[in-house]
């Protein structure tokens, strides 16, 4: 009795404290705000369920590869809902370059197929190796790397604004 209440405290301090970054990748990955957060209870109900043995090792991980997984289902059984939030003007002064620039990044990353989408966001915002992506993705590392070139070279073609953006924080 001791020892759930202590996995269950653990557990709980994990998911408070990891839940904004899962969100921040969910959100990259699907481009839904709503899917995202859909993504992310799925994911930390998954990992609740297996505390006692993640606990120790790298939940992150597991979370980030459901993450990943449960995506990748969603769009392979053909449910392509696609929602576009419209920025509220009144929510932002007008000019924050920060709010232009992930509005920007948002709209780009929709136009990737969501393989490329993955790994773009996997790569360059959770920061993994090409190795941990294809392991990630059931693919080659050479699958991961000519995916993330093509990736690039389509927001560089749909949004040339980012251009400079992307060889400054990407390269």
């Amino acid at each position: 009795m001791e020892q759930r209440r202590g996995d269950r405290e653990a557990f709980t301090a994990w998911a408070t404290a990891r839940r904004p970054q899962l969100l921040r990748t969910a959100v990259f990955l699907t481009a839904d705000p709503g899917r995202a957060e859909d993504l992310v209870q799925e994911a930390l109900t998954k990992v609740a369920q297996r505390w006692p043995r993640l606990r120790d090792a790298n939940p992150d991980a597991y979370a980030r590869q459901i993450l990943v997984r449960d995506n990748i289902s969603w769009w392979r059984r053909g449910r392509h809902e696609v929602i576009s939030e419209v920025p509220d003007p009144g929510r932002t002064p007008p000019g924050d370059v920060l709010v232009e620039r992930r509005i920007l990044l948002l709209d780009a990353l929709r136009r990737l197929t969501p393989r490329q989408r993955t790994v773009l966001v996997l790569r360059y915002f959770e920061d993994l190796s090409e190795a941990d992506i294809a392991l990630a993705l059931s693919v080659s590392a050479g699958t991961v790397k000519s995916t993330a070139h093509l990736a690039l070279r389509r927001l560089r073609e749909c949004a040339p604004e980012l251009s400079e953006l992307l060889s400054q924080e990407i390269s």
